[in-house]
């Protein structure tokens, strides 16, 4: 059967692959927007949850879900789309494409979700798909969104990157009044702005931890967003995506609000917490974390110098305590901006 590529035309049928609290504030934004929904859980006692009480109590609790989101466990069950929202970790995207490539209908959109490089190789989201997917169209989701804004209604807007037509049909098929998509071409420069921003979060937490005020904040706010232009150039990313929603826009939101885990992580570091203790079972995730070292290797890998991402590295590895870490970057030799 031929593809519909008319941008006007939804895709009425939409998976979501993981229910944590962002997969679940995207279920129910595609929702809101008329689609018929099938929400995929690991774990069983969040499908019974929202089957039995419209709720997920484990993730996002508090806010009701509709009778047209479908909890379920069987992963060929929620892959049975048109389209697919991929809200798994960046650290388990690989072997999460890899069991969706095995059951999806071959070509649809792979809409990714999360944000962040894979460890170890360095490699941006976009990149693991096209090693584990081949088949399938690359998408990618990102921008200032938090899960239960979103999902309680508030008025939000990120970009959906893809070849245009997709994005311009992803873009008809989850917008409505109170969440605004925008629609892009530039996939590897969506996926890097949401990869870098919450290791600039955490730099920033550890400033205002340490009681160093907003100025220093401010500072290490627009040199990290130096930081990533130039990366951003080295890899192909366009000027404007980065100053865009999933560049500046993103990196604004999580390098400053208290509901930042990044950021929250960060304050913690700057107060003197423990690493291992921040780290510890139960500890909510900050994927910049994750994100420091791999930003690091691929930086490396194209003769970027990134300071602050670098000291945020040796901070996160405990080779450096926060307080050198300042007079790390403060010390630098003088240059033109």
């Amino acid at each position: 059967m031929p593809k519909n590529t008319d941008m006007s035309v939804p895709y009425e049928r939409i998976g979501v692959i993981g229910a944590g609290a962002w997969g679940t504030a995207l279920a129910l934004l595609a929702a809101r927007a008329g689609r018929a929904v099938t929400l995929w859980a690991r774990e069983s006692e969040v499908v019974e949850s929202i089957a039995l009480s419209r709720e997920n109590a484990s993730f996002l609790p508090g806010v009701a879900l509709p009778s047209s989101i479908a909890a379920t466990g069987n992963l060929a069950e929620a892959a049975r789309a048109e389209a697919l929202l991929v809200a798994a970790p960046a650290q388990h995207l690989r072997s999460s494409l890899m069991a969706i490539a095995a059951v999806a209908p071959p070509g649809i959109p792979l809409v990714l979700c999360a944000k962040g490089f894979e460890r170890g190789s360095g490699k941006l989201l976009t990149e693991v798909f096209a090693e584990t997917a081949p088949g399938f169209e690359p998408a990618i989701l990102s921008g200032p969104s938090f899960a239960r804004d979103a999902a309680q209604g508030l008025p939000t807007a990120v970009t959906i990157a893809a070849r245009l037509p997709v994005a311009q049909r992803l873009q008809t098929s989850l917008g409505h009044a109170a969440f605004r998509p925008y629609a892009s071409d530039d996939v590897l420069g969506v996926a890097l702005g949401g990869a870098a921003k919450n290791v600039y979060a955490i730099a920033c937490g550890i400033v205002d931890g340490m009681g160093l005020g907003e100025s220093a904040r401010a500072a290490l706010l627009a040199r990290g967003f130096a930081e990533l232009r130039r990366l951003g150039e080295a890899l192909g990313a366009r000027p404007e995506t980065l100053m865009g929603l999933s560049g500046l826009g993103d990196l604004v939101l999580t390098a400053t609000s208290v509901h930042s885990r990044n950021y929250h992580f960060g304050t913690e570091v700057g107060k003197g917490r423990a690493l291992d203790e921040l780290r510890a079972p139960g500890q909510p995730l900050a994927e910049g974390v994750a994100t420091a070292p791999a930003l690091v290797i691929r930086a490396a890998k194209e003769k970027i110098e990134l300071p602050v991402a670098e000291t945020v590295a040796c901070v996160l590895d405990g080779s450096l305590p926060p307080s050198a870490a300042i007079v790390r970057l403060m010390t630098r030799p003088l240059r033109p901006e």
